[in-house]
């Protein structure tokens, strides 16, 4: 027999649905606005009459920024970060992780390592310092200005050691008597059954690296080399739309800078909305056993 359940339990349930169902909503609508008004007409979007659906259906915009080739220039110049600077930090979280979520018998200054860390988390140089360092070391205009400043993330790395930690010793002490080094012993042993952090970190950096736009404005000179949310940014604080070609002035009805920025912004958003799905399930495993302290 199945106990009914008290009016109390319910009621929680009746409101935290709504609560959830609401918080969707406020997440959900911006994107769809977006996605609505790039495949809307200019007049449509020029009088605030779209909301959640396209009016005056054109995909005008799309087909504008498909021919912009500094859209491709700066989302080949994302890639590029992403890739990079992506590898980059997981290889440098594993290499700081590992170490530092040893007990202190194994690493006697493993406690000054962390305090190191934890120091750049409360303070920083500012702007301007980092700033001169980029440009003393001769890093403007180049990838590395928007990777190396960034490649050590701090929180990763914490959460990477926490994870670590539950790791039982057994499976290390065991690869030790079978001769394997700390190197083999962090490929062979830890990174198989850290799937779940890996792919959280892995993620956090994918985004970090994607959404940043600030470095590579304060960094890059040539606009050839900024990053795609950089260059979105340029032209969202620019007035109206430039580089229009002979042909596409027929054509100057059906978009505007309206249309076309939210369809950049969109298409902007594509990849990570692609991928987050399949490291959701990873993402949420990751953030609960990285969390735990011990």
């Amino acid at each position: 027999m199945v106990e009914e359940a008290p009016l109390g339990r319910k009621l929680f349930v009746a409101v935290n649905s709504a609560v959830l169902i609401l918080l969707s909503f406020a997440c959900l609508f911006p994107i769809v606005h977006i996605a609505a008004l790039s495949m809307s007409s200019q007049a449509a979007a020029g009088a605030g009459l779209v909301t959640l659906w396209p009016r005056d259906f054109t995909w005008m915009s799309y087909r504008y920024i498909l021919e912009n080739a500094a859209f491709f220039t700066s989302f080949g110049v994302t890639l590029e970060r992403v890739a990079l600077g992506g590898t980059l930090s997981l290889v440098m979280v594993l290499l700081a992780a590992y170490p530092l979520s040893k007990d202190v018998r194994k690493l006697r200054s493993r406690s000054v390592y962390a305090w190191f860390f934890m120091f750049t988390t409360i303070f920083g140089g500012g702007l301007i310092p980092s700033f001169m360092v980029v440009k003393s070391l001769g890093l403007m205009d180049s990838i590395w200005a928007l990777v190396l400043p960034t490649a050590v993330p701090v929180f990763n790395i914490l959460l990477m050691l926490n994870f670590f930690r539950q790791i039982p010793e057994e499976l290390e002490e065991a690869a030790f008597m079978d001769g394997a080094g700390h190197l083999r012993t962090l490929w062979s042993v830890y990174l198989p059954v850290s799937t779940p952090s890996l792919a959280t970190n892995g993620l956090l950096i994918l985004i970090l690296h994607w959404n940043s736009w600030f470095d590579g404005m304060i960094y890059m000179n040539d606009v050839d080399n900024y990053p795609l949310q950089t260059y979105i940014q340029s032209i969202i604080v620019s007035s109206d739309l430039t580089n229009l070609r002979p042909d596409e002035l027929k054509e100057i009805n059906a978009i505007s800078d309206k249309t076309v920025k939210a369809a950049q912004i969109f298409v902007s958003m594509l990849p990570i909305m692609a991928i987050y799905p399949f490291l959701q399930k990873y993402f949420i495993g990751g953030m609960l056993l990285g969390s735990v302290k011990g």
